[in-house]
């Protein structure tokens, strides 16, 4: 009878946990958003970058979370462009001389600590690896109708990428990006 009923504690403890872990689903989704500058950037473009959220998942319990999505997944979206250029951006992205996919499949992000401040605010500290490097960051986080929002600037350098420059270097790439991101947990 002991062990019955340390078998039935042992299953409640571990449905509690679980009922904690909330998935993330295939509707989050990440935003990068790159400027132009440089002499002649009045002839460049802005970029708007998209990928699903892959993977992830939010503990309600640790107050913890985790998203990776692939990169690439990673799509160039500019509406003002031609196809033909939104591919050739799209190539250039993908490469070795900014994301290089081939040897960075996944940008990950782990948080470490969460503060409340306010309620339906949030600011959680973590760790984001990408291409290749891992730093912390903090991202403050809102969550409305059911889905956590937010944003955060980062400067492609401090994560070992070279922003792209043309023409040379009269048109090129900011250093600061922005990621925005929409996390959508299953219900």
């Amino acid at each position: 009878m002991g062990k019955l009923v340390c078998w039935f504690l042992l299953l409640l403890s571990a449905t509690f946990t679980v009922a904690q872990m909330v998935t993330i689903t295939s509707a989050s989704k990440v935003t990068v958003r790159v400027s132009k500058s440089g002499l002649f950037s009045a002839f460049a473009h802005n970029h708007t970058i998209a990928a699903p959220i892959a993977s992830g998942h939010i503990d309600l319990e640790q107050k913890s979370v985790e998203f990776r999505f692939h990169t690439e997944d990673m799509k160039v979206m500019d509406p003002d462009v031609t196809d033909s250029d939104r591919a050739q951006i799209e190539r250039t992205m993908k490469s070795d001389a900014v994301l290089d996919v081939a040897q960075f499949t996944e940008i990950e992000f782990v948080s470490k600590t969460v503060e409340v401040p306010a309620a339906n605010r949030v600011l959680v500290h973590g760790a984001l690896t990408l291409h290749g490097v891992t730093k912390s960051i903090d991202l403050p986080v809102t969550l409305s109708d059911g889905r956590y929002r937010g944003s955060v600037k980062l400067k492609q350098t401090d994560f070992g990428i070279t922003p792209v420059k043309v023409a040379g270097g009269t048109v090129r790439v900011k250093d600061e990006i922005e990621i925005v991101f929409e996390i959508v947990p299953a219900k």
